[in-house]
Protein backbone atom coordinates (compact mmCIF):
# COMPACT_ATOMS: atom_id res chain seq x y z
CA UNK A 1 0.00 0.00 0.00
CA UNK A 2 1.27 3.43 -0.93
CA UNK A 3 0.01 5.94 1.65
CA UNK A 4 0.87 8.93 -0.53
CA UNK A 5 -1.22 7.48 -3.37
CA UNK A 6 -4.06 6.79 -0.91
CA UNK A 7 -4.26 10.43 0.17
CA UNK A 8 -3.87 11.76 -3.38
CA UNK A 9 -6.58 9.41 -4.67
CA UNK A 10 -8.89 10.32 -1.79
CA UNK A 11 -8.34 14.04 -2.30
CA UNK A 12 -8.78 13.96 -6.08
CA UNK A 13 -11.79 11.63 -6.08
CA UNK A 14 -13.41 13.33 -3.10
CA UNK A 15 -12.96 16.80 -4.55
CA UNK A 16 -14.43 15.85 -7.90
CA UNK A 17 -17.43 14.03 -6.47
CA UNK A 18 -17.97 16.71 -3.82
CA UNK A 19 -17.77 19.67 -6.20
CA UNK A 20 -20.05 18.07 -8.78
CA UNK A 21 -22.52 17.07 -6.07
CA UNK A 22 -22.51 20.61 -4.67
CA UNK A 23 -23.02 22.19 -8.10
CA UNK A 24 -25.91 19.88 -8.89
CA UNK A 25 -27.46 20.32 -5.43
CA UNK A 26 -27.41 24.10 -5.82
CA UNK A 27 -28.62 24.11 -9.43
CA UNK A 28 -31.35 21.47 -9.30
CA UNK A 29 -34.27 20.67 -7.05
CA UNK A 30 -34.85 17.53 -4.99
CA UNK A 31 -37.28 16.21 -7.58
CA UNK A 32 -34.46 15.90 -10.11
CA UNK A 33 -32.49 13.66 -7.75
CA UNK A 34 -35.56 11.58 -6.96
CA UNK A 35 -36.14 11.01 -10.67
CA UNK A 36 -32.59 10.84 -12.05
CA UNK A 37 -30.25 10.37 -9.10
CA UNK A 38 -29.86 6.66 -9.83
CA UNK A 39 -28.28 7.63 -13.18
CA UNK A 40 -26.46 10.86 -12.32
CA UNK A 41 -24.66 9.46 -9.27
CA UNK A 42 -23.02 6.53 -11.06
CA UNK A 43 -22.12 8.70 -14.07
CA UNK A 44 -20.38 11.20 -11.78
CA UNK A 45 -18.65 8.36 -9.93
CA UNK A 46 -17.39 6.71 -13.12
CA UNK A 47 -16.26 10.01 -14.63
CA UNK A 48 -14.44 11.06 -11.47
CA UNK A 49 -12.81 7.64 -11.24
CA UNK A 50 -11.53 7.88 -14.79
CA UNK A 51 -10.09 11.35 -14.18
CA UNK A 52 -8.49 10.27 -10.90
CA UNK A 53 -6.96 7.22 -12.56
CA UNK A 54 -5.60 9.35 -15.37
CA UNK A 55 -4.05 11.87 -12.98
CA UNK A 56 -2.47 9.10 -10.88
CA UNK A 57 -1.42 7.14 -13.99
CA UNK A 58 -3.28 4.00 -12.97
CA UNK A 59 -4.25 1.54 -15.76
CA UNK A 60 -7.87 1.57 -16.85
CA UNK A 61 -8.56 -1.99 -15.68
CA UNK A 62 -7.28 -1.23 -12.20
CA UNK A 63 -9.28 2.01 -12.11
CA UNK A 64 -12.40 0.02 -13.00
CA UNK A 65 -11.70 -2.33 -10.09
CA UNK A 66 -11.19 0.62 -7.70
CA UNK A 67 -14.37 2.31 -8.91
CA UNK A 68 -16.40 -0.87 -8.51
CA UNK A 69 -15.00 -1.58 -5.05
CA UNK A 70 -15.80 1.97 -3.94
CA UNK A 71 -19.28 1.84 -5.45
CA UNK A 72 -20.12 -1.44 -3.71
CA UNK A 73 -18.92 -0.05 -0.38
CA UNK A 74 -20.97 3.10 -0.93
CA UNK A 75 -24.10 1.14 -1.74
CA UNK A 76 -23.73 -1.02 1.37
CA UNK A 77 -23.21 2.00 3.63
CA UNK A 78 -26.06 3.87 1.91
CA UNK A 79 -28.46 1.13 3.01
CA UNK A 80 -27.80 1.89 6.68
CA UNK A 81 -26.50 5.45 6.88
CA UNK A 82 -26.99 8.89 5.33
CA UNK A 83 -25.89 9.38 1.73
CA UNK A 84 -22.97 11.59 2.79
CA UNK A 85 -21.54 8.70 4.82
CA UNK A 86 -21.88 6.44 1.79
CA UNK A 87 -19.91 8.89 -0.34
CA UNK A 88 -17.16 9.07 2.28
CA UNK A 89 -17.00 5.26 2.44
CA UNK A 90 -16.95 4.96 -1.35
CA UNK A 91 -14.09 7.47 -1.66
CA UNK A 92 -12.14 5.76 1.13
CA UNK A 93 -12.45 2.32 -0.47
CA UNK A 94 -11.61 3.74 -3.90
CA UNK A 95 -8.48 5.38 -2.46
CA UNK A 96 -7.48 2.27 -0.51
CA UNK A 97 -7.82 0.18 -3.66
CA UNK A 98 -5.87 2.70 -5.73
CA UNK A 99 -3.10 2.77 -3.13
CA UNK A 100 -2.51 -0.91 -3.77
CA UNK A 101 -1.48 -0.34 -7.37
CA UNK A 102 2.16 -1.29 -7.92
CA UNK A 103 3.58 0.31 -11.04
CA UNK A 104 6.66 -1.88 -10.77
CA UNK A 105 4.67 -5.11 -11.13
CA UNK A 106 5.08 -6.97 -14.41
CA UNK A 107 2.25 -8.48 -16.48
CA UNK A 108 1.98 -11.49 -14.13
CA UNK A 109 1.40 -9.23 -11.13
CA UNK A 110 4.78 -10.00 -9.61
CA UNK A 111 6.90 -7.11 -8.39
CA UNK A 112 10.00 -6.79 -10.48
CA UNK A 113 13.33 -7.13 -8.73
CA UNK A 114 16.35 -5.02 -9.61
Amino acid sequence: MNSQRFWRAAAIQGAQVGVLFLILALALDDEFFEDYGFVVGPVIWIGASLVTGRILRIPLGFVAFCALAGAVAGIVVDLAAPHFAAIVAAVAVFAASASGYDETADADGQASTP
